[in-house]
């Protein structure tokens, strides 16, 4: 006779009180449900006392649900030296414990402003444009100007060479500085070059801009990026620091990964996010492989005013000066 019949014959014979999953409890686990202690009305066996007979016998309390691992035999041509068959241990399930509740908080602050514009957005229909970028001889240009830049209390990154050719980039393809209005009738090209920097803070993404790029040198947005970190840092951002941006860079970079996909900050209608740099091998014109300071940047631009060729061709320029930034100098006013 089997276990399960023997079982079930036992439940009937004693005429004991279990529900389906009380008996399949009992089942699993060997147990006969006559030597169980019924606590349930009319005696009634309910699933603790299984647990409790359990937890007396084995020492362990065992859950309804999840069966112990089975372990297969061992072909019978492989053997086991009896010293490690010992150490073998035996998988016993226990229940977790979660003692967490759900939480409900209402969306204020950044965090709802976030909310309003990024819905907005979600109406423009983006295209990207992906491509890579050589920083190797910015990262040395970079090393040779940041002592100047200390001596006159300023830190200096990448992004005021990245914000800067950009806007000699904006000059040649305005459209990409432009804004476009709600009916989609009129074009608005702006006249100034606010370029946004997104930020990630404890109050959440906030994306403050340098305003006037287009007449900054690289030590005047630097200085000017260093006060909006400190304020954005402390929480202590003014409105005309967080508004009127025309066209935005996020450097996603500083957190981690490569590519991404921008969404655009209305009414702006073109974003472009940055990713770490890299130290990856390349060739050069000679087919020797060299080791390169590679940067990749993903743009996201609106599909209703900016073509693909137009993108294409305003990253190939901002490329140009950021991998040769000498050729810089022959533009900047």
């Amino acid at each position: 006779m089997s276990h399960e019949e023997h079982t079930h014959q036992e439940i009937k014979g004693h005429k004991t009180l279990a529900t389906p999953a009380v008996r399949r409890l009992a089942m699993e686990n060997n147990i006969k449900l006559s030597e169980v202690v019924g606590t349930g009305k009319d005696n009634r066996i309910l699933k603790e006392d299984i647990l409790n007979y359990l937890a007396k016998q084995t020492g362990a309390i065992l859950p309804p649900s999840p069966k112990a691992e089975i372990i297969p035999p061992l072909p019978k041509s492989e053997t086991v030296p009896k010293d490690k068959a010992r150490k073998i241990p035996v998988p016993v399930s226990r229940p977790i414990v979660f003692s967490g509740k759900d939480k409900t908080e209402p969306i204020t602050g950044f965090h709802k402003a976030m909310v309003k514009t990024m819905s907005a957005a979600l109406k423009i229909p983006h295209f990207g444009y992906c491509d890579e970028i050589d920083l190797t001889q910015l990262v040395q240009l970079r090393e040779e100007l940041k002592p100047l830049a200390q001596i006159r209390g300023v830190k200096l990154s990448f992004m005021p060479f990245f914000i800067k050719a950009a806007s000699l980039g904006l000059l040649q393809y305005p459209i990409l500085n432009a804004s476009l209005d709600e009916s989609c009738q009129n074009v608005t090209y702006k006249a100034s070059h606010n370029i946004g920097v997104a930020m990630d803070t404890e109050q959440g993404l906030i994306v403050p801009n340098v305003k006037n790029v287009q007449v900054c040198s690289v030590f005047e947005i630097a200085s000017e990026l260093n006060r909006l970190q400190s304020l954005g840092s402390a929480g202590q951002l003014g409105t005309n620091d967080l508004t009127g941006g025309t066209f935005t860079l996020s450097n996603i970079g500083t957190i981690g990964g490569t590519y991404a996909k921008p969404v655009i900050l209305p009414p702006e209608v073109a974003i472009g996010a940055l990713g770490k740099i890299q130290v990856l091998p390349r060739f050069n014109g000679k087919g020797e492989v060299f080791k390169a300071q590679i940067m990749n940047v993903s743009w996201s631009a609106d599909h209703r005013i900016i073509d693909g060729a137009t993108m294409a061709r305003f990253s190939n320029l901002w490329k140009s000066y950021l991998e040769n930034p000498a050729s810089m100098l022959l533009d900047l006013k």
